[in-house]
């Protein structure tokens, strides 16, 4: 069959879209399983962090949509360069982050850290104003040498480096 005036204008970088969407999915899903299920109980800053994947993963699906449905190509682009600078924003809030783990500047005062969770259901909500997440100072893990806010740091830029290298190939 040959193509004809009816043909979707333009597919362009929808595999990118899909892996950027698919990454930030699974890089905030990985988060979400320490904390649920590993029971690593998230500092103030490590709780902004997720806020870039929070409003990524949308931008990521309506990238997908537009490409999907053959829009011109330079919204997939648009929407694939909002992702990247997102995503860059991540790494920011990542390298901040780590930088107070490591002592080599202040944290905000609302990262002080103080009590666990309740694991007295009885008390919930009488402990529900007097329980706050662990200092932004201390990693609660350590993997090759690096926090969480660390390995957000890799994840970030490798996924603004997909989004940014699929908004060029959009092109």
């Amino acid at each position: 069959m040959a193509l004809t005036a009816s043909t979707p204008r333009s597919r362009a970088g929808i595999g990118y879209a899909v892996v950027v969407t698919l990454g930030m999915a699974a890089t905030v899903g990985g988060a979400l399983a320490f904390q649920y299920i590993g029971g690593y109980i998230p500092c103030a800053l490590c709780l902004l962090q997720r806020n870039p994947y929070y409003y990524g993963i949308p931008v990521g699906i309506l990238a997908i949509v537009v490409a999907a449905i053959g829009l011109p190509a330079w919204v997939t682009r648009a929407l694939l360069v909002v992702i990247g600078v997102m995503m860059l924003v991540g790494a920011g809030m990542g390298v901040y982050h780590s930088g107070v783990e490591w002592a080599f500047w202040e944290g905000p005062a609302s990262c002080g850290g103080g009590a666990g969770v309740t694991t007295n259901a009885g008390s919930l909500l009488s402990d529900l104003n007097t329980v706050h997440g662990p200092s932004c100072t201390e990693a609660a893990l350590r993997v090759a040498g690096l926090s969480f806010a660390g390995w957000n740091v890799i994840a970030s830029v490798i996924l603004a480096a997909i989004a940014f290298v699929g908004a060029k190939k959009a092109a």
